[in-house]
């Protein structure tokens, strides 16, 4: 298999056949660079014999790299036709191993693609980056790890610690259920087109269990309401959860005057229990 994906033509070739000049609208950036791709693959593995499952192929590249790298069975989410159309010749190369899903990775069930778990690999869209990850996260126990290249300040809202401005919403829900690192950077010229921004390739890891107990729902309320205002004390921004906020706060063992981008995951998770 290896050599007939070798063989195939170059990529940038394959983009100039099938006229796959990139959508803004999609939020297409494609990454050509087989170098690049390949050490993509290589951060997401081991392969845990899960099924991967790319979003966005474009022309290709990491795809290449999947299968090259050894990924046993990849399913390709696209919803380009002129992608899936520039795409065929890989499926036959790949011999079995590579399967396309026609559609909107947004609307996708992944239990339609494959039994779970999944192992998410992807250059992510710039535009459905954030609202993917939430979905996924909300469901981590199907995953066994999602490795995927975002915009670099999405990737450090997801892996930031309390007590810095980028800590927020993002991080308590990455965090409460996946373990989150930061792997490498690539720049914008790296892409074709070039984005104006650097991009990270993050790899979250669902932890066997969350970090403390809450009902996702609730946890999403209370941080909601707390960063919603985050430059407030606490008993301030939560006075729409709560007309009392200072007993709730002191119930769960928080200091009312404290901010919203102190408080652990645990002490969310703590009020979250009280709503």
């Amino acid at each position: 298999m290896s050599a007939a994906i070798e063989a195939l033509p170059p990529l940038r070739e394959v983009i100039a056949r099938h006229d796959l000049a990139a959508r803004k609208a999609l939020g297409q950036n494609f990454l050509l660079d087989l170098n690049l791709t390949r050490k993509i693959a290589r951060a997401a593995m081991p392969w845990t014999g899960a099924t991967v499952i790319e979003i966005g192929p474009g022309p290709g590249g990491l795809t290449r790299a999947l299968l090259l790298e050894g990924a046993p069975a990849v399913v390709a989410v696209e919803r380009d036709e002129r992608c899936l159309a520039a795409l065929a010749d890989l499926v036959a190369a790949a011999d079995g191993t590579l399967r396309l899903h026609p559609g909107d990775a947004l609307e996708t069930d992944f239990a339609a693609l494959a039994p779970p778990p999944w192992q998410v690999v992807a250059n992510l869209p710039y535009n459905i980056a954030t609202p993917l990850i939430l979905g996924w996260i909300a469901r981590a126990e199907c995953f066994s790890r999602i490795t995927v290249l975002v915009q670099k300040e999405v990737a450090e809202r997801l892996a930031a610690p309390p007590g810095g401005k980028d800590y927020g919403r993002l991080a308590v829900a990455a965090q409460w259920r996946c373990s989150v690192r930061l792997l490498f950077d690539i720049g914008p010229k790296a892409f074709v087109p070039p984005p104006k921004v650097t991009s990270t390739l993050v790899e979250l890891a669902p932890r066997p269990a969350p970090l403390a107990e809450a009902d996702p729902k609730k946890l999403e309320r209370v941080t909601a309401a707390a960063f919603g205002q985050r430059r407030k004390m606490l008993r301030a921004a939560l006075k729409g959860l709560w007309p009392d906020a200072d007993a709730k706060l002191a119930a769960a063992g928080i200091d009312p005057t404290r901010r919203a981008e102190t408080l652990s995951i645990p002490e969310f998770c703590s009020l979250a229990r009280l709503l």
